[in-house]
């Protein structure tokens, strides 16, 4: 007899350990598409700013006015930083990029003072970039405005097809995170199922029954979801420290949201599953249990 509860034990502890572990698992998932959603916007001004715009200058432009005009250009609201490259600078970075010296075979520098502006992410769509091209050829040192008008529209359609996928992804992931849940609590009662019989033939009252389960629930809610903050702090360590020019995580409240949702999320759906099982297995006959 005493064999027999020390098997009983040891399955049921290895059931714990099983339902802790997966839903630690679940939640972690769960809490990486978090993460992604809070740097979403922060990977899309990424690339953004990135998009370069060139203000190519005349070549009678002085240098003293082509640095006012980069002065000028800096205080602006929609520009992030400017950067001037002189004709000999551009002719150098040219020739490193085709490996070849084409100035001597040229006979001359074909190439033109710029000075390469990144707007920040709210201007750089098309609608904006088109008017802050307009206030650019204002300017009398300036000869021409050029970025590629392609890679602008394409940068913007497809950040907000991504947002849209972020959001339907996340929806499908909580509901397939849900169920896996869910499942593995079904599993973890049924194992008990006998023991839910017995109580209720000895005159268990039905909460009296559910009490020890519900607080078995919570406890591997939580422990889940504190094992699975530890894996995202993990990886937020990680990002910080291997991308952090992509990726931040600047905003500790966002992040401390973050890991109080997970916590809250493990404890409602461990406790709304485990209510469902073990009500189920109380309505249950003892002729079914088998």
């Amino acid at each position: 007899m005493a064999q027999k509860e020390k098997g009983t034990k040891r399955r049921l502890r290895s059931s714990y350990i099983t339902s802790v572990i997966s839903i630690s698992l679940v939640l972690f998932m769960l809490g990486l598409m978090g993460l992604l959603i809070l740097n979403a916007n922060q990977l899309s001004n990424y690339v953004k700013e990135n998009i370069g715009v060139s203000i190519i200058l005349k070549d009678n432009a002085k240098e003293v006015e082509i640095r006012r005009l980069q002065k000028t250009l800096d205080a602006t609201e929609y520009v992030k930083a400017t950067e001037f490259v002189d004709r000999e600078t551009a002719a150098k970075e040219l020739q490193e990029e085709l490996g070849e010296d084409f100035i001597s075979f040229l006979g001359y520098n074909p190439l033109q003072a710029t000075i390469d502006v990144k707007l920040y992410a709210e201007y750089a769509n098309p609608d904006s970039i088109a008017v802050i091209e307009k206030d650019f050829n204002r300017y009398s040192q300036v000869q021409e405005v050029y970025y590629q008008k392609s890679l602008v529209h394409l940068v913007n359609d497809n950040v907000k097809r991504i947002s849209f996928i972020l959001l339907g992804f996340s929806a499908i992931l909580f509901i397939i995170s849900f169920t896996l849940i869910n499942n593995t609590i079904r599993l973890s009662i049924y194992s008990q199922r006998f023991i839910i019989n017995t109580m209720q033939l000895v005159g268990a009252t039905r909460s009296f029954i559910r009490k020890p389960f519900m607080g078995t629930g919570f406890l591997h809610g939580f422990l889940g979801a504190l094992i699975a903050n530890a894996m995202l702090s993990g990886v937020i360590y990680w990002s910080q420290k291997e991308l952090r020019q992509v990726i931040t995580f600047d905003q500790a409240e966002l992040v401390g949201i973050l890991f109080l949702l997970i916590i809250l999320m493990g404890l409602f759906i461990t406790w709304i599953s485990t209510l469902f099982a073990v009500n189920k297995y109380l309505r249950l006959e003892s002729r079914s249990l088998y």
